[in-house]
């Protein structure tokens, strides 16, 4: 009986040591500083990444939105951004948002370029064709009207199937989950939700080449942040198979509110981020990039 405990035990093992070896570990890759002058700049939440990585577009708490090029060395590494000068996105009207309307936190680009941007304080997702077009509003799910104040929809992204996601900040109590909205076929619905883990917090997501979804949240403690970011195989209606793909210890990275998934030359997936720095002088705009290894 006893040996036959220790050989179970020791498959065990073998099995958790071969899921760990397949599963990518995440292995940091580099971070730049980005630095613009003038008012506006700061407050970046929603990003998205070109396909191979070599410019971005991202938006702000401000109701801004930016784009440009990534400058990257020998080794993939973000060594300077050439942007374009900052532009107002736009209400329904064609007018800049007013401060009430400015607050955009989530991004995400479809193929064909069509933009939608989610926005807490005034719950919604609006759409545009360019980054000068006035917006289009989407439909509104009747729990947007819920969400608190300051901690609703901060992220959103597009799936395999060409459907939106998004979610709130908070889910209301610490043991309730994320609920994740669907926006499909002119309708909202809630196909799964997102296990709470901890007291980290949703504020960004993306769905990666390798069709699973990505999931970037935060806490903040002691005026430091830290950062996970858990991903899971997505499946009609149902997600599995979640992964720490990592978490950073406080202070290691400022604000990581938006994320952008995609492969690079070499055949890895990255994950590229960026700060929220909340137009403060002690913190800093930055890309942070980490690299999936098998």
């Amino acid at each position: 009986m006893r040996l036959r405990i220790i050989f179970q035990l020791a498959a065990a093992l073998v099995c958790v040591a071969v899921k760990a070896m397949a599963e990518p570990q995440a292995e940091y890759a580099g971070s730049y500083a980005w630095f613009e002058r003038g008012k506006a700049f700061g407050g970046f939440s929603g990003l998205e990444i070109s396909g191979d990585g070599s410019s971005f577009m991202a938006t702000s708490d401000r109701g801004s939105i930016a784009s440009g090029a990534l400058l990257r060395d020998g080794n993939g590494r973000i060594t300077g951004v050439d942007a374009e000068p900052l532009r107002p996105l736009k209400n329904a009207k064609g007018n800049k948002l007013d401060r009430y309307e400015a607050d955009a936190e989530g991004l995400a680009v479809r193929q064909d370029g069509r933009i939608y941007v989610s926005f807490e304080a005034f719950h919604r997702v609006w759409t545009y064709s360019d980054p000068e077009s006035e917006a289009a509003w989407l439909p509104s799910h009747p729990d947007f009207r819920l969400f608190q104040n300051n901690s609703s929809l901060e992220a959103i992204a597009i799936g395999p199937d060409g459907a939106l996601y998004t979610l709130p900040e908070r889910s209301g109590q610490i043991t309730n989950p994320f609920p994740v909205y669907r926006y499909m076929g002119g309708e909202w619905s809630v196909p799964f939700a997102i296990p709470r883990r901890g007291e980290l917090l949703p504020v960004g997501a993306d769905f990666g080449p390798d069709g699973r979804f990505y999931l970037l949240e935060r806490h903040l403690s002691l005026f430091r942040f830290s950062s996970r970011v858990r991903s899971f195989r997505m499946d009609g209606d149902a997600i599995s198979d979640e992964r720490l793909v990592f978490e950073s210890s406080p202070g290691k990275h400022d604000n990581l509110e938006g994320i952008a998934v995609w492969r690079d030359a070499a055949g890895d997936i990255r994950l590229t981020m960026i700060s929220d720095d909340n137009f403060n002088d002690f913190q800093r705009t930055e890309f942070v990039e980490y690299r999936l290894i098998k």
